[in-house]
C-alpha cells in the first residue's frame, strides 16, 4: 500500500517543553520508530509534519535579532523548519532502516491568492502579547492580531493548498523506492504568476494536515494517516465522559464539535480525503502508525462500508473492509 503519515508539529515540540534541539531529537526517535513500522510491514511511505512551534520560534527570534531590519518572512522561516525537521526525521529512519534510501525534500505549496483565508487571518503564530504591544506591531508592521486566552497574538492567513509544486519528484522518489519527508508544515507557501508561472513566497501558514490530504489524492495513496498526541477522535469532547470514536463516516466528523486549533483541521482533511478518494482515512496516536492503518486504535474514516476492494498491488484493501 501506498500511505502518506502526517505527524503533528506538537508532537515533536510538546507545550511548556524548552525548545532545544536535543528535546526535538529525542520525540522524532520516537516517531521514527513507529514510522519505520510502516515500511518494514511492505508499505510505500511518504510522511509529512506539521511545524508550529518550530515556526513560531524561528519568528521569534527574527523578530528579536537587532540585525534585521525586517524579520524574516514566514516563506523563508517555512522552508527553515523543513530543513531542520527533515534532517531529523531522515536520519533517525535512515538508522532504522538500514539499505533504505530516505529523503526530505523542501516542498512548496501553491495556493490561491484570492483565497478568503487572507481576508480572515486565524493561525495563531509566534508568542503572546500584551494589548500595548499587538497595538504597536498592527502599526508598524501591519500584523493582524487576535486574543489568545488572556493575551494577544499574531494571527496570519491559513490558506487552503492547491497544488504541490514538487510533486512529480515525489513520485519519482517513490518509484526509486525512496522513502520521502515532503510537504512539511504544510509546504512552503507560493503563488504562481499567471502570465509568467513564476512562483513568489507569500505571509501565510499552509494547513499541513490539508496539504497532507492533497498529497495523498494526488498520489493515489492507498490510505491517509494523521498521527498525533490521542487515542481517537472523540465524540462530546471536553464533557465528563467523551466517546471515542472507532469508526465515522465523513459526516459524522463533521458534525462534532471539534476545536479549530487542533482536531478539527485533522478531521476536515481525513473526511475530505475519504471523500473524494473512497479510501481510508485514519486518525491515531503518533506511537502506533501501523495500528492506525490496521484500525486496532485510532479512528478510521471511510465514505462508506463497502467489501471486496483492492489496493494498488491487488490485496485486500483496508478501505473497504469492515473494522
Amino acid at each position: 500500500m501506498r500511505i502518506v503519515a502526517a505527524i503533528g508539529g506538537n508532537a515533536l515540540l510538546q507545550r511548556g517543553e524548552h525548545p532545544d534541539a536535543a528535546v526535538q531529537q529525542h520525540h522524532v526517535h520516537d516517531a521514527a520508530r513507529s514510522l519505520a513500522a510502516l515500511v518494514t510491514a511492505g508499505h510505500e511511505v511518504v510522511i509529512t509534519h506539521g511545524n508550529g512551534p518550530q515556526i513560531g520560534l524561528l519568528a521569534l527570534e527574527s523578530e528579536a535579532d537587532p540585525a534585521l531590519t525586517v524579520p524574516y518572512p514566514l516563506d523563508v522561516l517555512g522552508a527553515q523548519t523543513q530543513g531542520m525537521i527533515g534532517t531529523l526525521l531522515a536520519r533517525e529512519l535512515t538508522g532504522l532502516l538500514p539499505g533504505r534510501a530516505v529523503t526530505a525534500l523542501v516542498t512548496h505549496t501553491e495556493v490561491d491568492p484570492h483565497d478568503p483565508a487572507f481576508h480572515r487571518p486565524t493561525k495563531f503564530i509566534g508568542g503572546q502579547l500584551t494589548d500595548d504591544q499587538a497595538r504597536l506591531m498592527e502599526i508598524e508592521r501591519g500584523w493582524t492580531t487576535a486574543r489568545d486566552g488572556a493575551r494577544m497574538r499574531r494571527v496570519v492567513p491559513s490558506p487552503r493548498p492547491a497544488a504541490i509544486v514538487e510533486l512529480a519528484a515525489v513520485r519519482t522518489l517513490l518509484d526509486a523506492g525512496d522513502v520521502v519527508v515532503a510537504a512539511g508544515g504544510g509546504g512552503v507557501p507560493v503563488t504562481r504568476d499567471p502570465d509568467t508561472g513564476r512562483v513568489r513566497g507569500i505571509e501565510a501558514v499552509v494547513d499541513k494536515d490539508l496539504t497532507a490530504a492533497l498529497l495523498a489524492q494526488q498520489l493515489d495513496a492507498d490510505a491517509l494517516l494523521i498521527l498525533t498526541d490521542v487515542t481517537h477522535v472523540f465524540a462530546d469532547w471536553g464533557s465528563t465522559h467523551p466517546e471515542p470514536l472507532l469508526t465515522a463516516t465523513p459526516e459524522r466528523l463533521r458534525a462534532l464539535d471539534l476545536p479549530e486549533g487542533s482536531m478539527g483541521p485533522k478531521a476536515d482533511a481525513a473526511a475530505t480525503f475519504a471523500e473524494q478518494t473512497g479510501r481510508i482515512a485514519a486518525i491515531g496516536p503518533l506511537d502506533d502508525a501501523l495500528g492506525t492503518l490496521l484500525g486496532t486504535t485510532g479512528t478510521t474514516v471511510r465514505a462508506t462500508d463497502r467489501s471486496g476492494g483492492t489496493d494498488r498491488d491487488g490485496h485486500h484493501s483496508l478501505a473497504a473492509s469492515p473494522q
